[in-house]
């Protein structure tokens, strides 16, 4: 619904409560992740990214993710790694 109405804030709080009560499942922190990234939060999107692949090191969009939320943040080398490892996991930039 937040997503829907592009009210990232909103999400990005409900998705925090959520990552916080339980912070195993990998959808809502990718969630938690874009609604950060969205709202320009961008060192939280890169802290709760790389907290997911720290559980899962081959989640293609979370990798994907990352290289953009590097890219945003001016850190192209960085990124070009991350985006390099998202292509070869099959991620298709869309």
């Amino acid at each position: 619904m937040f997503f829907e109405a592009k009210d990232f804030t909103a999400a990005a709080r409900i998705l925090r409560g959520l990552v916080d009560e339980d912070p195993q499942p990998v959808a809502p922190r990718l969630l938690l992740a874009r609604a950060y990234y969205h709202s320009a939060q961008l060192g939280r999107a890169e802290a709760e990214l790389r907290a997911v692949l720290e559980r899962d090191p081959v989640e293609e969009y979370a990798r994907l993710m990352l290289g953009r939320t590097l890219e945003r943040q001016g850190r192209a080398d960085e990124a070009a790694g991350q985006l390099r490892i998202a292509a070869a996991l099959g991620a298709d930039g869309a």
